[in-house]
C-alpha cells in the first residue's frame, strides 16, 4: 500500500477546492430542514476530515492544539453567505492587533431543501484562505498603521486603541502600544467583535480574496 504524502497547505488548499465541487453536489438527508448553522459546520467539517485522511496524512486538532490543523498552524471555519461569522477562541487582546496567531481556511455555504427528496444541499460558494499576518482586525490595524504613517506617538497609540474599546487594562495597553511602535502590524481583513469569544466576521475576506496580499480566493 503506497504511502499517502504529508498534508502541506498548497495540498490543503488544492483539496478543499475539489471537496467544494463534490460536496456543493451533495443532497443530504441529515441536513433537510436543519437551521442551525453550528450543526452545519459540524456537519461539514467531519465530512472534510475524512475526505482528507484519505489523501493524506497529518496531525488532527485536538482541545490543546486549538485549531483544526496544528501542524500547518490553520484553523476550519464554515459559515453561511446569509451571515458570513463564526466564533473563535478569546486568547489575547493582541489579536486583533497582531492577528489569531494562525490562517483560517473558509468555507462559505448557502443552504437550500429539497422538499421532494428531503434532503439539504450545501452549494459552496466560496472557498477562502487568510494567511495569519491578515487575520487581524480590519479598522482596529488600519488605523494603528495610519497613525505610525503620519509619525504618531505612545500617547496616539494608546489613545486609538483606548477609543475603540480594545479589552486590556492600561499596563497591556502600553505594552501592546510599544509593539506596535516596533513594528508596524499588518494590516488585518477580519472584523472581529469583543466578547467572550472574539466574532469573527468574514464579508470582507469574501469580497477582497484574491485582490489583496494574504487573502487568497481556493475557490
Amino acid at each position: 500500500m503506497a504511502k499517502k504524502p504529508r498534508l502541506t497547505i498548497p495540498k490543503l488548499h488544492k483539496t478543499a477546492s475539489q471537496f467544494a465541487v463534490v460536496e456543493s453536489l451533495h443532497g443530504e438527508p441529515t441536513l433537510y430542514g436543519v437551521t442551525d448553522g453550528k450543526a452545519v459546520g459540524t456537519y461539514l467539517e467531519l465530512k472534510f476530515r475524512p475526505y482528507l485522511l484519505e489523501r493524506f496524512t497529518f496531525v488532527e486538532g485536538n482541545a490543546a492544539s486549538g485549531i483544526d490543523f496544528p501542524e500547518l498552524a490553520v484553523d476550519l471555519k464554515t459559515t453561511s453567505i446569509r451571515q458570513p461569522q463564526s466564533s473563535c477562541p478569546f486568547k489575547s487582546a493582541r489579536q486583533k492587533v497582531f492577528g489569531l496567531g494562525y490562517s483560517l481556511l473558509v468555507f462559505v455555504y448557502q443552504k437550500t431543501d429539497g422538499h421532494d427528496a428531503k434532503t439539504g444541499r450545501l452549494d459552496i460558494q466560496h472557498v477562502i484562505f487568510v494567511d495569519a499576518p491578515q487575520t487581524g482586525d480590519f479598522q482596529m490595524t488600519r488605523g494603528l498603521r495610519e497613525i505610525l504613517g503620519r509619525d504618531g506617538n505612545l500617547d496616539d497609540i494608546m489613545a486609538f486603541m483606548h477609543d475603540r474599546n480594545l479589552p486590556v487594562d492600561e499596563i497591556e495597553l502600553r505594552r501592546i502600544a510599544e509593539e506596535v511602535l516596533a513594528k508596524k502590524p499588518e494590516q488585518g481583513y477580519l472584523t472581529i467583535s469583543n466578547a467572550l469569544q472574539w466574532r469573527l466576521q468574514y464579508t470582507r475576506v469574501i469580497e477582497q480574496a484574491g485582490a489583496v496580499c494574504g487573502v487568497l480566493r481556493v475557490k
